[in-house]
């Protein structure tokens, strides 16, 4: 980690901010990695940027991707994510625990951290991946793990923990980690299948009544009181129901159990399964407008802590099988940033909130308070995007190894330009720099 970097006259998406405010126009400097001025720098060093016109924000931390590797590398691995993730302005990624063999053993966990040393072009976390059997080995992974992911319902892979037992021993085990779950209800959605399934033939419309808001809300509820019960950090990942944002809305924001939603939900609604097919699919469901319209309400009001993508990426073969066939999961890392910015320039939210709910919010979920902001001591993780910029979503731009976006046809104002890891370019308007990668991430549990 060397050199400088000096960013002139660029509009800075500083920490603190109102949501209404107007960014400021200054200078920023880096040196070997950390941000050591910011406002006006008389002497700049190393290379200079100008950024006229152009935005500075914070690096995105995507807290939840799926990067397949190992053992489904024909969809993505760490490089291709990376990638994607460079390419998109997001420089940490959170990645989870459903490969192949599953991430749940120290070892597992070893060799993930070994397979994305040189090669991912974002810095990383890895979670621990639950199991019925598995709750005391968490204590012997806290300097490994991000956190501990618990699948309630039956998504994709091998793990579930749906027992109110099984799930009590994991917030019980005096782990330090915290757990993050996947809420939906599984007998839930075994009866759902079972009277559904006996109706006649199903289709991908049928996937948001296969996976209803009610199993959503009773898998949260449950995780809810168990985090209450033992005092364990519960994170609620992908929230999908106005159903769950009233219940978070109804208990203290201590930050005990915090939340994160997804842009496929803000973004797609049941009227997009004619039009997308299985390649909508995923869990939970993309649902009706009105679950919508209550999520960005939870955003705007701090119910929801922050955001991430679900970024699971399937072939487009795969993705074309019939519906029962098909895998469920889209990927989104690439698109998280041009989308929220396009929000942005439509009105539905402003630049200070897109750095709450990308940057600031999961820094300070995760435990990582090096990243997310523009601070002077700061990691130098950055992005320079262009605001008035407007792009057409092609899937041949798509840097994930599976090809493809559901928001292909879309243009979106709003770009990143160049992205950068510890003050060194990772991604430049479509060129990846040689020699930049991504470091393992340290968390403050």
């Amino acid at each position: 980690m060397t050199g400088s970097i000096t960013f002139r006259e660029v509009e800075l998406a500083l920490p603190g901010l109102s949501d209404d405010a107007r960014l400021p126009i200054g200078d920023l400097r880096v040196d070997d990695g950390v941000i050591t001025q910011i406002g006006v720098v008389d002497a700049p060093a190393g290379e200079v940027v100008d950024g006229r016109g152009l935005t500075l924000m914070p690096g995105v931390i995507d807290p939840q991707v799926h990067f397949r590797e190992p053992g489904a590398e024909h969809k993505e691995d760490l490089e291709s994510g990376g990638r994607a993730a460079a390419a998109g302005g997001v420089t940490s990624v959170l990645e989870m625990p459903n490969t192949k063999p599953p991430t749940v053993s120290r070892e597992a966990l070893l060799d993930k951290h070994a397979r994305a040393e040189g090669r991912c072009r974002a810095h990383w976390g890895f979670f621990f991946g639950a199991t019925p059997e598995n709750a005391l080995v968490a204590r012997d992974v806290e300097d490994l793990a991000c956190g501990v992911k618990v699948f309630m319902g039956s998504s994709t892979g091998t793990l579930l923990v749906d027992s109110d037992e099984a799930l009590e021993a994991h917030f019980a085990s005096g782990s330090r980690l915290p757990i993050a779950v996947h809420a939906e209800d599984e007998a839930r959605l075994r009866a759902l299948a079972a009277e559904l399934g006996g109706q006649g033939p199903l289709d991908v419309r049928d996937h948001p009544r296969l996976r209803d808001a009610e199993a959503a809300v009773r898998a949260t509820r449950r995780a809810v009181a168990q985090a209450e019960r033992y005092r364990r950090r519960l994170h609620i990942l992908h929230l999908s129901t106005a159903d769950e944002v009233e219940l978070l809305r109804a208990r203290p924001r201590d930050g005990l159990v915090t939340s994160e939603t997804l842009p496929q939900y803000l973004w797609l609604d049941e009227r997009d399964y004619e039009r997308l097919g299985t390649r909508i699919q995923m869990n939970p469901p993309v649902r009706d407008a009105r679950h919508g319209a209550a999520l960005w309400k939870g955003l705007r009001d701090g119910v929801i802590d922050c955001m991430a993508t679900d970024h699971a990426p399937h072939t487009v073969a795969e993705k074309a099988l019939a519906y029962g066939q098909a895998p469920s999961g889209m990927p989104g890392v690439q698109t998280l940033l041009p989308l929220m910015l396009h929000a942005a320039h439509l009105g539905h939210c402003t630049l200070p909130q897109i750095v709450r709910w990308l940057c600031e919010g999961p820094a300070r979920v995760w435990g990582l308070p090096s990243k997310g902001r523009l601070a002077v001591g700061a990691d130098a993780d950055l992005v320079l995007v262009d605001r008035r910029r407007a792009r057409l979503m092609r899937d041949a731009d798509m840097h994930s190894r599976c090809g493809w976006t559901p928001f292909a046809g879309w243009t979106l104002v709003g770009a990143p330009v160049m992205t950068l890891l510890l003050g060194r370019p990772v991604y430049r308007d479509g060129e990846f720099p040689p020699d930049v990668y991504g470091r393992a991430l340290r968390f403050s549990h």
